[in-house]
């Protein structure tokens, strides 16, 4: 998918500094290292049908796109905590360009990879 490849050239570029390695193209998926730990698998169907997850050391948390919690004021898109919660995405929209979801959330995981600092875990 050239999305995924015009990703990450812009992470690469853009996150040089947070980089453990440079982003790692798959089939279908691009895998991002940082120096903090994080492994981030970023998955794009299309701009607005996204599977971002990632690990920091045992723990596994992630944001999808997959319409299933209607309750949350963010659906479709919703944030899988570590501890197993599913609660309103902080961080992506699915109006938003990839480029902006992908770089807000390199950038949330930069500063907390379980985005605790934002109150949620």
């Amino acid at each position: 998918m050239s999305l995924h490849l015009e990703l990450g050239s812009a992470i690469d570029a853009a996150f040089e500094d947070h980089l453990d390695t440079p982003v790692e193209q798959k089939q279908d998926a691009m895998i991002i290292r940082l120096k903090n730990g994080v492994v981030l698998n970023v998955r794009y169907a299309a701009a607005d049908a996204y599977s971002l997850r990632w690990a920091y050391g045992d723990a596994e948390s992630g944001i999808d796109t997959a319409p299933l919690h209607r309750e949350l004021a963010t659906f479709p898109n919703h944030f899988h905590e570590a501890g197993g919660r599913v609660m309103a995405d902080p961080i992506t929209r699915p109006d938003a360009s990839p480029a902006d979801n992908l770089q807000n959330l390199i950038r949330a995981l930069i500063d907390d990879p379980m985005l605790g600092a934002r109150g949620l875990a």
